[in-house]
């Protein structure tokens, strides 16, 4: 299918064929018949990428903060290799669309092929000929609704949500500050609601547009006059409130607002625009209120709203996101709103670069509304593009989920191995397009399928999302493919019985992605305490970070949470260093009543192993990042062994202390001991046992937890 793309990296902007969107549950997928451009916040988003590395930094210091604290933590080198990644990145353009749906799994059955439905999101209601969209951010649109109205759908829920926040009241009189498209929807708003509208802007062609649409009065902001107009508009009194669309680096909308405003009235901020609140002499005497609108409304950037699709009660939350789009469809369908006049330019998606033109002003068009527009065409709908035709070699990998640890640390370690980079699997057609540019993949994919069921394919790396890694394993297996997946490798006991039973019947090479016993510090330190006659006490302390409740690993049924998910890397190299097998687990948390922390994220960890060793597992979320992550210790025979967050060691014995040098954390030995374990026709350097093993014990520290008492462990599977 064609997709409108930007290259992050150059800033390129270009339409290419990538695969269609996959559909997974909750989520709806549409032929999109149109998709609006939103001239001031695209602009934006364009510009930020052409702009060079120095001018990306300032635009985003958050991220700059970031790179700078993962020097400390992974050093320069891995550092520089995650911001290239990042960098050289496709961007997905466009946030609202419409379109018929061609099939649906969302959870309520309120979505069927062939419906009309506006469609929102960054990243999902894209300008592509299909997209997959979560099923709170899709509305159906009535029939006397086109679908060039219904695309402004997202810009129309983002205004009404505006209005709302103001809570006019019939004859009221309110300012609109930014007459772009925003700005001129939010104007017909309140005029539907029955207010008198005045709007301000810097460009004379918006005014002119605003006066004759959308506003009883609109005035350059240049303009002498413009003070006397908004007294005399207001008979003095100023405006009851004002609602700032605009999108400036300047402080100026804030300060003639406040200035605007009656005594106890309204400021309300839509647009990105710069908040330097003067106290003085309005905000205060006047005692104003600022309020801040978020998007389309209740529900945005909420994880189990959008991405999982869990509704609000309508009875508590009236408006949320979906509904506010419903009722701008609505208000279309009676007449109450007229977009037409806003359409100035039309384009095919093939032509989509010379509407950016029009937006980033390399043509001079006077514009405000832009659509791009889609034609019906059957091969859109392929899941499989060819990118290269390269040989093949033995050993011929195919890559189900492609994101950012992947690309860092599993990809490129494949690669310099020398196995073959068949195929890439993602479930947006982008992401696996940019991937296999990247990384000279023959083809890439959106259908596990088409790596799974591939013949020439021998080999299969899963690093998807926690939940699928069961599944997808158990169909590589029974597809005859040898298989790495990321840990963990399953989230529940039914899951990993399944697996068992798979690996059991079809029996090829299966590796989780434990990397840290692979580790060359790990290495040394395991042959100090080999042979050495007596059981290890092992101490691992690990200073996490905080990640919020609403982060997919937190998510049970998507990440199975840090227990699951993480701390399944330190029982495997406490088995590692102990040549043990774990067969008891005690564990204790911390108790909070502070509702953003997960208190399993905060907890202690005693496990017991078969030959008597005992191992400690601190692992902490409430603590300084300045802290080093990881602190290994072992203790046995007279010696003491330490690895200082894989950056250095020591080994303490005879009175001394003797250094070591650490490479990483074990991510390239790791595949590379795998794939050599293949060419040479062995299972995989894990053993299954043991990473079962490793499994269990997370699902019985959880046990631990809830009933408060040691739990055995054992396989019976």
């Amino acid at each position: 299918m064609k997709q409108l793309i930007q290259n992050f990296k150059t800033g390129d902007l270009y339409i290419d064929d990538v695969p269609m969107p996959s559909l997974s549950e909750g989520m709806v997928l549409v032929e999109n018949e149109y998709s609006l451009i939103s001239a001031g916040t695209e602009r934006s988003t364009v510009k930020v990428a052409q702009s060079n590395l120095l001018g990306k930094a300032k635009q985003r210091p958050d991220l700059v903060a970031q790179v700078m604290q993962n020097i400390k933590k992974e050093g320069l080198a891995a550092t520089i290799s995650k911001v290239k990644t990042k960098l050289d990145s496709l961007k997905a353009l466009g946030y609202s669309t419409s379109g018929v749906v061609v099939a649906s799994l969302d959870k309520k059955g309120l979505f069927k092929p062939g419906d009309r439905v506006a469609c929102a999101g960054q990243d999902y209601a894209s300008h592509a000929e299909l997209v997959a969209i979560p099923q709170n951010l899709v509305a159906k649109i009535p029939d006397n609704v086109s679908s060039e109205e219904a695309a402004f759908t997202t810009l129309g829920a983002i205004a009404l949500q505006g209005v709302r926040q103001a809570d006019p009241k019939l004859g009221e009189k309110v300012c609109v500050i930014g007459l772009g498209l925003l700005g001129q929807i939010t104007c017909q708003l309140l005029r539907a609601n029955g207010c008198a509208v005045f709007g301000i802007d810097l460009n004379d062609g918006l005014v002119k547009l605003a006066n004759e649409t959308s506003a009883d009065k609109a005035m350059n902001r240049a303009d002498a006059n413009l003070m006397v107009s908004c007294d005399s508009f207001t008979d003095g009194h100023g405006f009851d409130s004002i609602i700032i669309t605009a999108a400036a680096p300047s402080n100026d909308p804030i300060e003639l607002s406040a200035e605007l405003a009656r005594k106890k009235g309204k400021v309300i901020i839509v647009g990105a625009v710069k908040m330097d609140i003067p106290r003085d002499p309005h905000f205060y005497r006047k005692e104003l209120d600022l309020k801040m609108s978020c998007s389309y409304g209740p529900g945005r950037y909420d994880v189990d709203y959008e991405d999982h699709g869990s509704d609000y009660p309508f009875a508590y939350v009236r408006w949320t996101e979906q509904r506010n789009m419903q009722a701008f469809l609505e208000l279309i369908s009676r007449k109450a709103i007229d977009l037409k006049p806003l359409i100035t330019h039309t384009f095919d998606i093939e032509n989509a670069t010379e509407a950016y033109d029009i937006v980033l002003g390399k043509t001079k068009e006077p514009h405000i509304g832009i659509l791009l527009k889609y034609s019906a065409n059957d091969q859109k709908k392929g899941t499989r593009i060819t990118v290269k035709n390269n040989p093949l070699s033995t050993i011929n990998i195919g890559f189900i989920g492609a994101g950012s640890f992947a690309q860092s640390y599993l990809i490129p370690n494949v690669k310099t191995w020398g196995a073959s980079l068949d195929g890439v699997v993602t479930s947006k057609g982008i992401t696996a397009k940019n991937v296999a540019e990247k990384f000279d993949f023959n083809f890439c994919s959106s259908e596990a399928n088409d790596v799974l069921l591939n013949d020439s394919i021998n080999t299969i790396f899963i690093a998807t999302p926690h939940s699928s890694h069961a599944d997808l394993t158990i169909n590589a297996l029974a597809s005859n493919k040898n298989v790495f997946v990321e840990k963990p490798l399953a989230i529940n006991r039914e899951q990993l019985q399944q697996v068992v039973n798979a690996k059991a019947q079809y029996g090829r090479p299966l590796m989780v992605g434990f990397n840290r016993r692979f580790a060359q510090i790990s290495e040394a330190l395991k042959a100090e305490f080999t042979n050495i006659g007596e059981p290890l006490v092992v101490n691992i302390r690990v200073n996490a970070g905080f990640i919020p409740k609403e982060h997919w690993t937190q998510q049970a049924e998507i990440g199975g949470g840090r227990i699951i998910g993480e701390m399944c890397h330190f029982i495997d190299l406490m088995q590692y260093f102990t040549d043990a097998e774990p067969v008891k687990v005690y564990a204790e948390s911390i108790t909070s009543s502070n509702e953003k922390l997960t208190t399993e994220d905060n907890i202690a960890i005693i496990v017991k192993f078969s030959d008597g060793s005992v191992g400690n597992l601190t692992y902490l979320a409430n603590g300084d990042k300045a802290l080093p992550k990881e602190q290994i210790e072992l203790f046995a025979a007279g010696k003491v062994g330490v690895i200082n967050d894989f950056k250095d060691g020591v080994v303490y014995k005879n009175g001394k202390a003797i250094k070591l040098k650490s490479s990483g954390k074990g991510h390239r030995e790791e595949v590379y001991n795998f794939l050599e374990s293949i060419q040479q026709g062995k299972d995989s350097p894990i053993s299954f046992r043991s990473i079962c093993l490793t499994t269990e014990t997370t699902f019985s520290i959880i046990d631990s937890l809830y009933t408060g008492i040691p739990q055995e462990i054992s396989l019976e599977y």
